[in-house]
C-alpha cells in the first residue's frame, strides 16, 4: 500500500497556483497507473502537514478523506489516520482513486483559504442530514 498525500500544484507562475494536472485524471490516478501493484490511497492531502498528523491542532470536528480502488488498502490507511488521532467517524471515504480528482482540485480553495486566515491551521466539516 502507498498512502499519496501529494498534490499537483505548480507555483512556476507564482501566487496563487495551478494544477499540472486535474478534471480528466489526476496525481493519485497517475501514481496508480505507474505502479499498479501499489495499492495507492490518496488521503491527507487537503490539511496542513501539521494537521495530517495531530488533527487536534483544528479545534471541533473536521474531514478527511481517503480513496482508492483497494478497499484493503483504504482500511490500513484509516488505521495509520486513527493512529494519528483522526476519529473514525471523520474519515470519509470518497470511493475509488478516480475520486482524489476532487480533493486534488480543492487545493486552490485551500490556498485561497490559508491566505485569507494564516498559519494553514484550517480544514473543513462535511455535515450530512
Amino acid at each position: 500500500m502507498l498512502i499519496d498525500v501529494a498534490n499537483p500544484l505548480d507555483f512556476s507562475r507564482g501566487m496563487p497556483p495551478s494544477l499540472t494536472v486535474c478534471n480528466t485524471d489526476s496525481l493519485g490516478e497517475q501514481i496508480q497507473r505507474a505502479h499498479p501493484a501499489a495499492r495507492v490511497v490518496k488521503t491527507l492531502n487537503t490539511v496542513n502537514a501539521d494537521v495530517m498528523v495531530n488533527p487536534a491542532v483544528v479545534s471541533g470536528d473536521h474531514t478527511i478523506f481517503v480513496c482508492g480502488d483497494d478497499a484493503g488498502a483504504k482500511e490500513t490507511a484509516t488505521a495509520v489516520l486513527v493512529d494519528f488521532g483522526w476519529p473514525r467517524h471523520a474519515i470519509l471515504d470518497l470511493g475509488g482513486i478516480s475520486a482524489c480528482r476532487g480533493t486534488e482540485m480543492y487545493l486552490p480553495l485551500w490556498v485561497a483559504m490559508r491566505q485569507a486566515t494564516g498559519p494553514g491551521h484550517l480544514n473543513i466539516r462535511v455535515i450530512t442530514e
